[in-house]
């Protein structure tokens, strides 16, 4: 329940007002498009991006140890933040 709760909150979290939620958002607000359609592509959507994580995390694991995994993933996400701010 612990690993269940940590994931959910820091990937719930990491979501909120990502250009993911924003896209949902608009494709929400036209009102031709069907709120459940355009609910249920976006969680599907999330599902599977989800599932490749999972699947690209287990193999690197059995190449990499943890601390490599979370070394490498910190860097990402510092380039990426990088880029964000410092991208024209």
């Amino acid at each position: 329940m612990k690993l269940f709760l940590t994931g959910f909150i820091t990937i719930f979290l990491a979501e909120l007002g990502d250009k993911t939620q924003i896209a949902t958002l608009l494709f929400a607000a036209n009102k031709d498009h069907p709120k459940l359609i355009v609910f249920l592509s976006a969680a599907a959507a999330l599902i599977l991006t989800s599932a490749i994580g999972v699947l690209l995390g287990s193999a690197l694991s059995v190449y990499l140890d943890e601390r490599m995994l979370k070394l490498l993933a910190g860097f990402g996400f510092i380039i990426v933040g990088a880029w964000t701010l410092f991208a024209k």
